[in-house]
């Protein structure tokens, strides 16, 4: 059985989070923008790039190289069309980040935003190890009320991600990354307009 996030459409996944009721796609791009530009780095890897939301930030100048992984061929595609200026610089790599030995390059950042809900906590960890970064940006989803996906027409595009969807915690993930020589050295709280909110934790290697 294929991963569920395989058989969401970008369309359906960009429309939904960038309903004004739900203003993810605008949040996480404000984000990225600053995770791009905090740390002292010349490559840096996006976890779950989807369609490349924030990658228009990305300054060549500044970072030689980015790689955007992520398992579904369709999103990896509409960043190659979308970024034709970043040909020397975006790097696009299909991996699945649950497998055992994910076939990733190592890089000096890794930056996580709602990805890490969908492969778990140890999952995360094996990747890190794998990649060794100096530094993780991660931004996480979390919920006030009982559905992590907010409602809107798009809502049953998403039927299927239920089955590999992990409920986050601030204090969980901090442990899991601590355990790894992974040290929190920044958070910031965003609000959304549904309730929820996204909490991005930075972490240093120690």
């Amino acid at each position: 059985m294929g991963n569920p996030w395989e058989t969401v459409s970008l369309d359906d996944y960009e429309n939904h989070m960038k309903l004004d009721s739900v203003r993810q796609l605008q949040t996480m791009n404000q984000l990225i923008a600053d995770q791009f530009t905090r740390y002292p780095v010349r490559n840096a890897m996006v976890l779950g790039v989807a369609g490349g939301n924030g990658l228009e930030h990305v300054d060549p100048e500044r970072l030689e190289t980015v790689y955007g992984v992520d398992l579904n061929q369709e999103y990896l595609a509409a960043c190659a069309a979308r970024y034709p200026h970043l040909t020397e610089t975006l790097r696009l790599v299909e991996a699945d980040l649950t497998a055992a030995e994910p076939d990733l390059p190592p890089a000096e950042m890794v930056i996580a935003n709602l990805l890490v809900e969908y492969i778990g906590y140890p999952c995360f960890q094996r990747v890190l190890q794998k990649v060794f970064p100096e530094y993780v940006s991660c931004v996480i989803q979390i919920n006030t009320d009982e559905g992590f996906v907010s409602d809107s027409p798009y809502i049953h595009a998403f039927d299927g991600l239920g089955s590999i969807h992990h409920q986050m915690e601030e204090e969980a993930l901090t442990e899991y990354l601590a355990a790894i020589g992974y040290m929190l050295n920044y958070r910031e709280e965003c609000p959304l307009p549904n309730g929820k909110k996204l909490v991005r934790m930075d972490y240093v290697r120690s």
